[in-house]
């Protein structure tokens, strides 16, 4: 059987001076005939990428074949996968990136390897169409699921025991995880990575892939946002200083005072760096700091709520359940949970949070 005890890293890596071996979770990414380019790519891309910076308990990658080949993906790539369905065996967090099509039956092989594998304590995950994957191995019935809108009704037609909802990005059940279509992968892979290391880990991965400040569609986000654009009017300035006093009671005419601009001038400007108005913004930052608050620190809900720059439990409790669908407590203990290769591990680029 083969072992993945290392990390062989990228061609691109600095081979003059070799990684230190890696020790953090598996994963395995699967590998079939028709493979969705986009979907593995994400994969790959969050946690086979060499990140020196991140320090040897970053994961672990590899791929498995589901099948024998020639394994051809999208846009004509021939791919060779590190081994076979053995691999899932080791697997911390298995992930079926995409799926050939709903309408492809799940080799049984494949779906008894994945109930073994999350018998045992593995993660399983699936991007778009690969909620089929996860569905047929029977471990989504009775729970939520996750999958492209142009999906979802044929698995809730073939998988009438499954919830499915089509309005969120991602949906996380026990140790099963799924996204919506293809790109929200790329938000449930965070998603992991904050579960895992937190979410100074997770916003350095998502700095280097320059996601956008906000996702279309007003769903639940669970990643911090990059930092808005600087225009060149000092915007960036007046917004640095609002982060690092968000208890004080700021209104447009204190950020434009900030930011030297007159408020009318302060509010053309700041729309045009952040595509939103300054109340909208201040309080996305204030949900931000309460769900860094919530992940990293021991204080109380009242405490984080004054910290946040909300002035109330009550406030706090409203504007976090607007934008995130989910209590600032509930929050807290989704992003508490141990499971096999989480537990916020210490990052040697990335300081704990005070």
């Amino acid at each position: 059987m083969t072992r993945i005890d290392n990390f062989a890293p990228s061609p691109a890596a600095d081979t003059a001076h070799p990684a230190e071996p890696l020790t953090g979770p598996l994963v395995v990414a699967l590998v079939y005939d028709g493979l969705c380019t986009f979907e593995f790519a994400i994969v790959a891309e969050v946690f086979g990428l060499s990140r020196p910076e991140m320090g040897p308990g970053w994961y672990r990658y590899a791929s498995a074949a589901i099948e024998p080949g020639p394994l051809r993906a999208h846009g004509g790539l021939t791919v060779v996968p590190t081994a076979g369905l053995e691999l899932l065996a080791q697997a911390d967090l298995i992930v079926a990136a995409g799926w050939k099509g709903a309408d492809v039956p799940v080799p049984e092989a494949l779906a008894e390897a994945l109930r073994q594998a999350w018998a045992r304590g593995a993660r399983l995950a699936s991007i778009c169409s690969g909620a089929f994957v996860l569905a047929a191995t029977g471990l989504l019935a009775g729970r939520r699921a996750a999958t492209h809108w142009r999906y979802a009704d044929t698995l809730r037609r073939r998988h009438p025991e499954i919830t499915v909802d089509a309005g969120v990005l991602y949906a996380q059940e026990d140790r099963l995880y799924t996204s919506a279509g293809s790109a929200a992968g790329i938000d449930l892979m965070l998603h992991i990575v904050r579960q895992d290391y937190g979410s100074r880990a997770a916003n350095s991965v998502a700095r280097r892939l320059v996601m956008p400040p906000h996702r279309g569609g007003g769903q639940a986000q669970f990643i911090e946002r990059p930092v808005p654009r600087d225009t060149g009017h000092h915007i960036a300035g007046a917004i640095e200083a609002v982060r690092a006093d968000l208890r004080a009671p700021w209104n447009v005419e204190r950020m434009a005072e900030a930011a030297a601009m007159s408020p009318r001038t302060f509010l053309r400007r700041f729309t045009e760096a952040t595509s939103q108005a300054p109340g909208q913004w201040l309080i996305d930052e204030r949900v931000a700091e309460a769900q860094r608050l919530l992940e990293s620190s021991r204080l109380p809900i009242e405490g984080v709520a004054d910290a946040a720059g909300f002035g109330s439990v009550q406030s706090m409790r409203h504007h976090f359940q607007a934008k995130l669908a989910v209590t600032p407590g509930a929050y807290r203990r989704m992003f508490t949970v141990t499971h096999p290769g989480a537990g916020h591990r210490a990052l040697p680029g990335l300081p704990a949070a005070r």
